[in-house]
């Protein structure tokens, strides 16, 4: 085979060798699904007696409000990652965000609805730490995370878009797996 010819094959076989690896690392990988499915929390209220419409009520409103995770309530006998508890004292609860086989826990104290605070607020602004946000004080009524300083007027236990983008941020395409929990406990008394 005279040089030229062979130059020739082999310069089209080197192009088509070029071509086909350039097509095959040029096709992008497909992205990741963010779509994944909400992540599911389960609450036990099983030691909570007198709280149950408000936190009833609190779940209602987390799950209107946020898409990526859902607060279930467990079944009896089952394990739950939210463990919320009736006090005496202030409520108080474990700052998350909690991970689904994770543990928080959230404890409904007497001592601010004695004070005149709405039960319901109290309740949706302790899962709201449980869920990964911190408290927002001094703040006002709207912030549902400005928790006792919204005053005892206050009667919103609905999260606000900042607080809402911020849980939805913090479980987006179910991996919670990626943000580690903060694990401390935040008392909201004022």
């Amino acid at each position: 085979m005279p040089h030229s010819r062979w130059f020739k094959t082999a310069g089209a076989a080197a192009a088509l060798t070029l071509a086909t690896a350039t097509a095959a690392y040029a096709t992008p990988a497909p992205a990741p699904d963010l779509t994944a499915a909400a992540v599911t929390l389960r609450y036990d209220d099983s030691r909570a007696a007198g709280w149950e419409a408000a936190i009833a009520a609190g779940v209602a409103n987390w799950n209107a409000s946020v898409s990526n995770v859902q607060l279930v309530e467990a079944a009896p006998g089952t394990r739950a990652e939210i463990q919320i508890i009736a006090t005496s004292g202030w409520p108080q609860a474990t700052l998350g965000p909690v991970r689904p086989g994770g543990t928080a826990r959230v404890e409904l104290g007497s001592q601010a609805v004695t004070e005149g605070h709405d039960k319901t607020r109290i309740a949706a602004h302790e899962l709201g730490h449980s869920l990964g946000l911190p408290d927002t004080k001094p703040g006002p009524c709207s912030q549902l995370m400005s928790g006792s300083t919204g005053g005892t007027t206050c009667k919103n236990a609905t999260p606000n878009a900042t607080e809402r983008a911020r849980v939805q941020s913090l479980y987006a395409g179910g991996f919670t797996f990626l943000v580690p929990a903060d694990g401390r406990v935040l008392v909201d008394a004022p």
